[in-house]
């Protein structure tokens, strides 16, 4: 048997916090991880609001928001699985708050 490495706290909890989103289709546990991914400037115009079916809604507070982070949805969705998990995150989809 083959002995892993221990994870730790900041490997472990995004995951926790996505499977959480997921179930309860609340995406707002998942702030700390959209902040961490995006950054603190983009943070403050978004944040995670659902994730349903690997669809992850962030509402946004303008529609130049929108479509700056639209443009933007492959880099955040890789980045996002980076730190998720792989395919937790098929899709972005971004509403007006």
């Amino acid at each position: 048997m083959t002995r892993r490495e221990p994870k730790t706290l900041d490997q472990l909890l995004p995951r926790v916090l996505a499977r959480l989103a997921e179930q309860s289709g609340r995406g707002r546990a998942l702030g700390p991880v959209w902040s961490a991914t995006v950054g603190a400037n983009i943070a403050r115009h978004s944040r995670p609001h659902a994730l349903e079916a690997g669809t992850l809604v962030i509402t946004v507070a303008s529609a130049e928001w929108a479509q700056t982070l639209s443009r933007q949805e492959a880099a955040l969705r890789e980045q996002l699985n980076t730190r998720l998990g792989p395919n937790t995150v098929s899709s972005l989809v971004f509403r007006l708050e």
